[in-house]
């Protein structure tokens, strides 16, 4: 029989080759229409009220248009409460108008949030008066994925998000964005495996990415005495996303001494041309990443590529 390329899906000629079963309601073994695949229905992106980046609402907007999502906007800012030191009154109880500055800020964000999304998507806006950390994660319940910027080098925790919290507490995958991100096509997805729940959640979660990439990269770091447990580890991941129809390959590279991994991971990315890093996120304990370093802090902290973590 002959098979002319440009009569099938794109993923219909990708199960022919793997030689995978036809699908529900296929024709002659060929799915006239793809199975539906799990994606996302609704980002929530958070706003720093005091810098609106466009580029980071550019991202996800294109986002909510590449899985067809409904985007929440949110932000949030915190009254801060009195502060004494050594008897001594340092900073007083907000006043009314400290207040009213506080939610004229907040709307004028929300304005910015919707002149940039534009009206022609499903969009929406909430802001409070409240921890902008506490805010995003009991808010999270709404959605598949939440976007964030990179935390900057000094932040207020009554003016930004904490990401590493947001990534262990909001229950869903963070993607993570650098701020010279002005777009994120996820062609080419490269994912930091270990075995461990972290980053088999974070493979889960995401799928929708994976099914869209041309290229998908399973790499892993290991010791050297554990290279070759590591390959079968990084395979069986492999023969695990062909299962889902996404086609992926497999490379394992040698820890180098006294490195996290983060360094060597961005590294190969790069090298791989890609522009999304997925990854288990705080396989340790955070107090542990902060005092002895690990993956998840030292990519948080210096990755220029957009990372997808879950814990």
């Amino acid at each position: 029989m002959n098979v002319r390329v440009h009569d099938f899906p794109r993923q219909a000629l990708f199960d022919l080759r793997q030689g995978l079963p036809p699908r529900r309601g296929s024709n002659s073994g060929i799915a006239a229409n793809e199975e539906a695949v799990m994606s996302y229905a609704t980002l929530l992106v958070y706003v720093n009220a005091d810098h609106v980046s466009k580029q980071l609402l550019s991202v996800a907007a294109g986002l909510a248009d590449k899985f067809s999502a409904k985007l929440i906007g949110l932000s949030a800012i915190a009254v801060m409460p009195p502060v004494v030191a050594e008897g001594v009154l340092v900073v007083d109880n907000a006043t009314e108008f400290d207040i009213a500055q506080m939610k004229a800020k907040l709307e004028q964000a929300g304005s910015r949030f919707r002149a940039t999304v534009g009206s022609d998507r499903q969009a929406e806006w909430r802001s409070f008066l409240e921890l902008p950390t506490e805010s995003l994660t009991t808010e999270a319940r709404c959605a598949d994925l939440i976007v964030v910027e990179k935390n900057e080098a000094s932040w207020d925790i009554h003016r930004a998000v904490d990401n590493g919290s947001a990534v262990l507490r909001a229950g869903r995958p963070v993607l993570v964005v650098p701020t010279a991100v002005k777009a994120l096509a996820a062609d080419n997805v490269v994912v930091g495996w270990k075995d461990t729940r972290e980053a088999r959640r974070a493979i889960v979660d995401a799928l929708p990415f994976l099914h869209e990439a041309r290229r998908v990269t399973i790499v892993e770091i290991s010791e050297k005495d554990r290279m070759g447990a590591a390959r079968h580890y990084a395979d069986d991941v492999v023969r695990y996303l062909v299962r889902h129809r996404i086609k992926a390959e497999a490379r394992v590279e040698a820890k180098l001494p006294g490195s996290t991994g983060a360094d060597q991971i961005i590294g190969l990315a790069l090298d791989e041309g890609a522009d999304l890093l997925v990854t288990g996120a705080y396989g340790h304990s955070r107090l542990t990443e902060w005092i002895f370093g690990g993956m998840t802090r030292d990519l948080l902290a210096s990755s220029p590529i957009c990372c997808l973590m879950s814990h």
